[in-house]
């Protein structure tokens, strides 16, 4: 027992169309002409658009670390850095701070 049916031979195909055409119903054709032209715009909009000649390069600097450190190196590098991103926060959270005091937000 077959679960799926046997596939169509492309003459069928072409035989049916063909019907399809001579019928009686003209707006059936404009129809469905209309459903394949507006997912044919749609993603054609979406290739126009995807055009990655639009975008400026991103660069990315890494910071380059010796590979002979201590571990107290490594460590003092980390409470530099996180004093950095601390610092960074604070006035962050001054800005919305002062944002929420103008628009009187608590």
């Amino acid at each position: 027992m077959a679960i799926l049916p046997r596939p169509a031979r492309p003459g069928a195909l072409l035989a049916d169309f063909r019907a399809f055409l001579r019928g009686q119903q003209r707006h059936k054709l404009f129809f469905g002409l209309l459903a394949v032209l507006m997912p044919g715009l749609i993603v054609l909009g979406f290739y126009i658009d995807a055009d990655p000649g639009k975008q400026k390069p991103q660069i990315i600097y890494v910071q380059n670390y010796a590979p002979g450190r201590t571990d107290s190196e490594i460590v003092r590098q980390n409470i530099a850095d996180q004093k950095i991103l601390d610092a960074k926060r604070r006035e962050r959270q001054a800005e919305y701070k002062r944002l929420a005091d103008r628009l009187g937000i608590e």
